[in-house]
Order: structure tokens, then sequence, then C-alpha cells
């Protein structure tokens, strides 16, 4: 026996199906097919692994199970029964070998409740998709009818079934998780998912079992590393003293002794010569390097205003679970489309409300992984409910996207129930009030997109797609420090609002990364900004060079620091 070890790369997985069973259907199906041929479900690099689904009734250890097998913590694990309700997916090496996993929630075939028939519902599409099923049980239960019912509704199925006695630390346990055998599965398997026992022997009867695939190769992407502006090189104008090694002390001390004049005079091409090294492809640059192959995208808000109803109107699925009752999506949801040959990774986050108003852990893990999600995306959907308006909660989850440094785009959503679908009689609200209402209410988002739309209706979701892609770009633009240095010298700095004793004299200014774009201002003193003076600088770097949709980021460095 032998723990489990190896890398692990998480993909979003095409669902298969029909959209949900609503009277909207008609209405969805017409946006669908209208622009289905330029959004198209993205194959992941794992497609085409062997599937291996976790099934079982609520709260017996599959989602500990899942995270031990994939070596993560992204599906949620507490005490209380019915915490999954979405399919959560990710990937297993062992011994070279990689397969798919998918978390799915706790079964109850025969309950009529909304949510556990909507749970139902998604884990039968894992159930439709696996080669091989993992039926959990919980080794310190008794045995019931709904254990009999799942084991015979999974053997029915024709696929490979093995029975994963949960929750089995020690020899008393074990001696009365053989009573399971009664549910008529050949392969059992004792194991403790929290601790690690059994885990070994489990994966090898996996692999064995299922056929050795021929694996595409997975990409990548690198992490970027902590921030350290202390050695950030001041362009990429000189990329090519990177790639030969040269100390970022001395050439920051050689840049500072040139001036911005001297500084002008540089080649605006030459960062596109040094961002390709040896016929290689383009590097992105942040406070790393890496290859920019998706874009990620969170889709935030508060509780119950269309999050997953748009993640499915997007991917014309039903990935998520959508209903009525506020906190529906706990685990996030991710799934990959293409879009005008560019991948985007949609992330359905679960509503994010205030410490306060968060009670079950269920609820305060899920707002935790939110976070998680958002501060790692490269675009973050604000949704705001049309029929409530931009409240106090929506402010606050705009500020974290904002002081993240996160691409934001403002999705007005429900736009039809307070225009044309309008029931309380009320005139139909006009656009450009509600724009001018929602943009004081979110004045530090004054650089972003406002976009109406009805995800219930698919209205309007093309134009998300088209702003997703074109903010992704803004993001990831960079300018030349021949351009920056030449655009200090138009800048007329004494129409700035700032009190004298806060003023600085700017050198030298250069992009040192993007995602979100950050300059490096080389000053007289080593002050902080004022913020009048930074506001400032920004208007005018926008009014220049775009960079729409997203932050930008300002560092000050003292010519003789």
């Amino acid at each position: 026996m032998h723990p489990a070890q190896g890398c692990f790369f998480f993909a979003g997985r095409s669902a298969p199906g029909k959209l949900a069973n609503d009277p909207r259907d008609r209405r969805m199906e017409f946006f669908v097919s209208k622009y289905h041929k330029s959004v198209v479900s993205s194959t992941p690099a794992s497609a085409g692994l062997p599937l291996v689904a976790i099934v079982g009734r609520p709260n017996v250890g599959k989602s500990t199970l899942f995270n031990r097998l994939t070596h993560s913590r992204r599906s949620i694990v507490g005490d209380e029964p019915g915490i999954t309700r979405d399919r959560i997916y990710g990937d297993v090496e062992w011994d070279g070998r990689i397969i798919r996993l998918v978390d799915t929630g706790g079964i109850v075939p025969d309950d009529a409740e909304l949510m556990p028939s909507e749970i139902y519902r998604q884990a039968r599409t894992a159930l439709e998709e696996a080669d091989l099923l993992l039926l959990v049980v919980d080794a310190r239960t008794e045995l019931a009818s709904p254990d009999y019912d799942l084991a015979r509704m999974l053997i029915r199925g024709g696929r490979p079934v093995f029975l994963v006695v949960n929750k089995v630390e020690s020899a008393a346990v074990a001696s009365v998780a053989e009573n399971f055998r009664q549910l008529g599965i050949r392969e059992v398997f004792l194991v403790s998912s929290e601790h690690g026992l059994g885990i070994g022997d489990l994966l090898d009867a996996v692999f064995d079992r299922l056929p050795a695939p021929v694996a595409p190769g997975i990409v990548t992407k690198g992490k970027a590393g902590e921030e350290n502006f202390e050695e950030y090189l001041p362009a990429d104008d000189f990329a090519e003293n990177e790639l030969t090694g040269e100390a970022p002390e001395e050439l920051i001390d050689r840049h500072l002794a040139a001036n911005a004049f001297a500084a002008s005079e540089m080649d605006e091409n030459a960062d596109d010569a040094a961002a390709t090294v040896d016929g290689e492809e383009p590097l992105h640059r942040t406070h790393g390097e890496f290859e920019q192959h998706e874009t990620s995208v969170a889709i935030i808000g508060r509780p119950n205003v269309g999050k997953s109803t748009l993640l499915n109107a997007l991917t014309g699925t039903s990935r998520a679970i959508v209903s009525p009752i506020a906190g529906t999506t706990r685990d996030a949801v991710d799934e990959v489309i293409e879009y005008e040959g560019q991948r985007l990774r949609l992330i359905d986050t679960a509503g994010i409300r205030r410490k306060g108003k968060t009670h079950l852990m269920a609820e305060k893990l899920s707002v935790v992984m939110a976070r998680r999600h958002l501060e790692s995306c490269d675009v973050a959907l604000l949704m705001i409910d049309a029929t409530e308006g931009v409240t106090a909660s929506d402010a606050h989850i705009g500020g974290y996207a904002h002081e993240s440094g996160r691409s934001v785009i403002i999705v007005i959503n429900k736009w039809d129930l307070v225009t044309t679908n309008r029931t309380d009689g009320k005139a139909p609200a006009d656009k450009s009030v509600y724009e001018g209402q929602a943009r004081r209410a979110l004045k530090y988002l004054n650089y972003a997109p406002v976009i109406f739309i009805s995800a219930a209706e698919g209205a309007n979701l093309d134009k998300v797609l088209r702003e997703i892609r074109r903010i992704g770009q803004q993001r990831r633009k960079r300018v030349s420090t021949g351009q920056m240095n030449r655009f200090l010298d138009k800048i007329d700095f004494q129409r700035a609002p700032v009190p004298m004793a806060k003023r600085v004299r700017i050198f030298y200014m250069t992009q040192a990364a993007v995602a979100p774009p950050t300059f490096v201002l080389f000053t007289d003193r080593n002050i902080k900004l004022h913020f009048a003076f930074e506001r400032f600088l920004e208007n005018q770097i926008r009014e220049a060079f775009g960079f729409d949709g997203t932050p930008i980021w300002f560092k000050v460095r003292a010519r003789n620091g």
C-alpha cells in the first residue's frame, strides 16, 4: 500500500444534454442557435481520459474522498448533509497515468423535493458519462433501504461498480464493514478518506480496470511570483538583458542614469521582438512570465442574482443547478467554452454575503471559496439584480474585485423584469438613468463597462462574451517605455489638483507588469502618491492608451533611493 501522489490539473467538462425544462426554453434555444457558431464547448486538455464518478447517499464522505484523490480542496467538506450539489471535476495521476474524477451530490432517488431532485439530475449526468462508478458508504452506519436501492440502480446501469466503505479507521470498524457485501457488489475496498488509509489499493484497482488512455499533453500555466517591485526590470524594451542574466539592480541603476528624453527615443517595437525567443510563441508578462492560453472569468455577486442562470445560458447547458432558493450554489462550477478562437473558463461562484448573514459552516466555506476564485480569475462579472438596484452588498463585492486587481464588467441582470415584462404598473426603466445610478453607487469601478442583460431570456448575452474578450485583451496590454515617456512629456501636471507639499516630479515611468497593468514611477521623493494625483494620472493614461475594464496600479521609487 502506498499513498496517492502526483501533480494535478483541473478542467471543466462540457456537460451534454438539453437545457432545463422551463417555459423559456424555446427563447433560449433560439438564442443558443443564434450564436452557437461562435461559441462552442472547448475540449479541455484532459478530454478523452477515462472518467470515474463518485456517488452515494448524503454525508458518507464523497467530497473528502474526491479531495484526497485529487490532492486538492476543490470540493467543500463539512458535517452537514447535502453540501455538494453540482458536479465537481478534477484529475488524478497515479503511476504515470491520468484519469478524470467527478464528485456528485448525495443521491436520494425517491425524494421529490426541488433540491434533492436537482442534485439527483446532476448525478445522473455524471453516471451517464462515467466509465467506472465508486459507490461510497459510511462504515459507521447501518445498511438501509436507500443503500440497496442505489446499489441495484448502479448495477443495472451496466458499468463497473466498486464499493468504497469509507470511515474505516480501526480493526473493529473494519470487521463491521464486511456487512456491506450484502449490497451485491463484488469489489469492496475499506478506506479512510480523511486519513488516507486504503487509498493506494483503491487507486491500483481503479487504474487496472480502466483502459490505458493516450492522454494529450496537459498545458500548465506558470504561477506568477510574489510582488517584489524592487526586482522589476524597468521595461520590456530591455527584456533581452533579462535573458542574459543581468542583475535587476544593475539594470535599475543604469536606467536611473538615463533621462526621460533619452528613454523617449527608444524603439517602440523592441518589446515585440523581446517577447519572442528562439521562434517560440510570445509570452504575456505579469509579475512572472507565462503563456496565456485562456481567460478565466468569475461570475460573482449576491445570492440569487442569476449567476448560475448566466453560466447555463452562456454554455448552452444545464451545468449548474438553478432554483429560486438563495444560496443554491456552494461549490464553484466551471465550464470551458471557445469564443472567436479564444478559450474562456467561466466559473459560477457561490453568492457572497456578509459574515453575519452566514450561519452554516457550508455557507461560510462557500463564501471563502468564492473569494478565492475571484482573486485567481482574470475578469470578474459583477452581477446586479435590476429589480433591486445596487445594494451595499453589491458595492462590497465590487470592492473585493477592485482591490484584488481583477478586471470588472458590471452586468445588470433581469433587465426584462423592469422593462418589457414589468408587472407592477410602473413605467419601464430608462437604461441611461439606471446606469447613472449604478455608476454613482460604484464610483471606484468607473473604468468598468456596464451591460444590461436577461440571462433567463437569453437577451444581450453575445455582448457579454464580446466584452470579456475585449477586456481580457485590455488587461494584458503593454505600453513600451518610449511611448510612456513621450506621453509624460505631453501631460500638464500643473492641472493636477494636488497640494504643493504632495507634488512629486516624475523623471521616468515604465510599465512593469500586466494583468493588472502596473506602472513604476521614478520620482524625486519616495512618498505615496496623493490620491488626487494618482486619479489624475490614471485618467490621463486611460485617455491615451485605454486599459478599459481593468484597474491600474502605481508604484513609486525614489531616483536617489
